[in-house]
């Protein structure tokens, strides 16, 4: 979306706040599932932001489908069977007609379970892949995504020989890593070290060691909030900020600001959104959260972010379907198309195709130094 359509958006939008509305006569319940405990809850607050943001620019432009849109909000940091009942009661106890969550894979194989196709369900946040459940739709960065087109590139730029790479003891850490063997191995470099560590672990010096040892040039982290925080400013204490690249694919500016910009030498994010992305669209959404939000608003990150394109992606597939029915919606998604953020998406195979940002990180925070245009998810759901 260029600058011209979408402050041209933003006003009618603004325009339309200021008038009646007629809605229908039953509003549209959306329940959003985010963590507001545990070790998540830290993007709590950003994410609820970017929820209330969004239903505020729907239902200025005439809600969904018709219906003032009304948010209800469940705690997706509990323990998957704890967070599923939860869902529950927003969708059989208070009426949800469609459900967005931003977690983790646990709470949403808990919800897929739960939900079995009966109402649409918008999952937002980075993930490992292979979700195909009927009524379920994927808008986060898959590692397909975020490692195939940037692992050459990085090949190309940096040219490191001997990858390390660790991550948490569970799917996404052990996806990310398994998927990005084979484009490290393609590049003509080796993987000579390869661990996982539960998210108990709060002194990396062993795994350091081991990283310093084996001689690796750069190391892929896939840990995910605290464990990333702890391990990257480890990493520079022990001094391979100088003789080690780092790549991550869940650092966003929270985790930056917790590891501090002068442990970040060397480091770089694969993402689909970053809060300082130059484009015209990502800088008047920047711009609306740090007003709607004021002085202390929650750092804008990539996985609030993602809350609010959960919106986008429900209101564009609805449209093209007519309906909330999940079926109609499936029939409908492919090749479903919006733009917001993160600039132009695609549904395919009820994923997205979307750009991927690469950013470095200066005294300053990230830094996007390559843009990747139209990536797919790599994906094979049938529709």
């Amino acid at each position: 979306m260029d600058r011209r359509h979408f402050l041209q958006a933003t006003l009618a939008a603004g325009a339309a706040s200021a008038l009646p509305t007629a809605f229908a006569a039953d509003p549209l319940k959306v329940a959003v599932m985010i963590p507001q405990s545990g070790p998540g809850g830290l993007f709590g607050p950003s994410c609820k932001a970017c929820a209330e943001m969004a239903a505020t620019a729907l239902n200025a432009r005439g809600g969904l489908l018709g219906r003032k849109v009304e948010l209800l909000y469940g705690d997706a940091g509990l323990a998957p069977a704890e967070a599923g009942q939860a869902a529950l009661k927003l969708w059989k106890g208070q009426k949800a007609g469609a459900v967005i969550g931003m977690h983790d894979s646990a709470v949403r194989g808990a919800l897929v379970g739960l939900f079995k196709g009966q109402v649409p369900y918008l999952y937002t946040p980075v993930y490992e892949g292979g979700e195909c459940a009927k009524g379920t739709y994927v808008k986060g960065e898959t590692p397909q995504q975020q490692l195939e087109p940037v692992i050459p590139w990085l090949a190309a730029e940096r040219k490191p020989t001997k990858w390390y790479m660790i991550g948490n003891d569970y799917i996404w850490g052990r996806n990310t890593n398994a998927t990005a063997r084979a484009y490290i191995e393609k590049t003509g470099a080796k993987v000579v070290g390869d661990e996982y560590l539960p998210f108990t672990v709060d002194n990396f010096d062993a795994s350091l060691a081991r990283i310093r040892d084996s001689g690796a040039d750069a190391v892929l982290v896939s840990l995910v909030g605290g464990a990333s925080v702890t391990f990257n400013k480890s990493f520079a204490s022990f001094g391979l900020s100088d003789k080690a690249i780092r790549l991550g694919t869940l650092i966003e500016e929270n985790t930056l600001a917790g590891i501090g910009f002068a442990n970040a030498r060397n480091l770089y994010s694969s993402a689909g959104y970053f809060a300082n992305i130059d484009t015209s669209a990502a800088k008047a959404f920047a711009a609306d959260y740090a007003k709607a939000n004021g002085a202390n608003a929650p750092a804008l990150n990539g996985l609030a972010e993602s809350t609010y394109e959960g919106f986008l992606m429900l209101e564009a597939l609805a449209k093209k379907a007519g309906s909330l029915d999940p079926a109609k919606l499936d029939a409908a998604s492919e090749g479903t198309t919006y733009s917001g953020p993160r600039g132009a998406v695609t549904v395919k195979a009820r994923h997205v195709e979307q750009d991927i940002y690469v950013a470095d990180v200066t005294d300053k925070g990230f830094r996007v130094v390559k843009t990747f245009p139209n990536v797919g998810a790599g994906q094979t759901c049938k529709v």
